[in-house]
């Protein structure tokens, strides 16, 4: 769905017009039926990437393919949704008069345009009396929630959205990631950034990590955290377990605590719980979060975030 190889990106910035390099040589891939979460400091390209991928900035040096098109040809864009980070709608409208007018631009009309707008809506538990108050009014979360439902209407292949969490409260964050994880077991591919690294920890297939204009780490959640060797403690509820058939666990101060050195001893250690008729009281995963390998790999760089 989307290829990038060798992206480059220079401005020019500045009353002498110095160059600026704003991303650098990156390589990216998503396939089709992914979620695939781009995450980084304040800075780090992530919208400068999008921008590009939707055709609204032009690339300085590399490739870069949207559905097997370049992102400056219209028929790019026939089958792809977005949402950017401040989006700007006319405030005069209401909500429901908006989607109509976004609706009607994607060629939608009549009886079709009205169920998509009430699927959209029902989609982000959007359906309430405001949205037939006007934008202006609009708190930032209703403002975001309109915005993810516009960008849905036509039912893209291809869904771009750049921070389509931010201003959300803890219950708006669920309903995006549950819309989000609706559309892509409908076949969509979602391609978004964000800064609220839980909640792509939780729902991505794969992320990349942006900094400073470069891709420093790529691939799945476990791949990026080294969760495929990670250690788990794991605590069972009485009893004692042979660890001479048990590789990779080794018992810890307490007769019912156990170390398990990745997923394999953790299963294998569950499954002798449970023949020995033992429960597994606690398992606690000892892997680092996207947010401590995104600290770890902004502080090589020597920048703030």
């Amino acid at each position: 769905m989307i290829h990038i190889a060798g992206l480059s990106k220079t401005y020019r910035v500045g009353f002498w017009m110095k160059p600026k390099l704003a991303l650098q040589k990156i390589d990216l891939t998503v396939s089709e039926g992914e979620i695939f979460g781009f995450i980084g400091p304040n800075g780090a390209g992530k919208s400068t990437t999008i921008k590009i991928l939707t055709g609204l900035l032009r690339t300085s040096e590399g490739i870069v393919e949207v559905m097997g098109k370049s992102p400056m040809d219209p028929a790019s864009r026939a089958s792809l949704g977005y949402l950017p980070e401040h989006p700007y709608f006319y405030d005069y409208l209401t909500g429901y008069e908006l989607l109509r007018f976004f609706g009607s631009l994607s060629g939608l009309r009549g009886k079709l345009l009205e169920e998509r707008i009430e699927w959209s809506l029902e989609l982000l538990h959007a359906n309430h009396d405001w949205i037939h108050r006007r934008l202006r009014t609009y708190s930032k979360g209703m403002m975001q929630r309109v915005g993810l439902a516009q960008a849905i209407l036509a039912k893209p292949r291809l869904l771009i959205l750049d921070e389509p969490m931010s201003g959300l409260d803890p219950l708006g964050r669920r309903d995006v990631r549950d819309a989000i994880q609706s559309l892509n077991r409908d076949g969509c591919t979602i391609f978004y950034s964000s800064h609220v690294l839980s909640d792509v920890e939780s729902i991505s297939h794969r992320v990349a990590m942006i900094v400073d204009g470069r891709i420093v780490q790529q691939g799945t959640v476990d791949e990026v955290t080294g969760g495929e060797n990670a250690f788990y403690r794991v605590r069972i509820s009485h009893g004692t377990l042979n660890l001479d058939t048990l590789k990779g666990v080794r018992l810890l101060g307490h007769p019912q605590e156990y170390l398990c050195e990745g997923p394999a001893p953790r299963d294998a250690l569950i499954r002798a719980c449970l023949d020995a008729g033992f429960g597994v009281e606690h398992i606690e995963n000892d892997k680092p979060s996207l947010e401590e390998v995104l600290t770890r790999e902004v502080a090589k760089e020597g920048l703030n975030g």
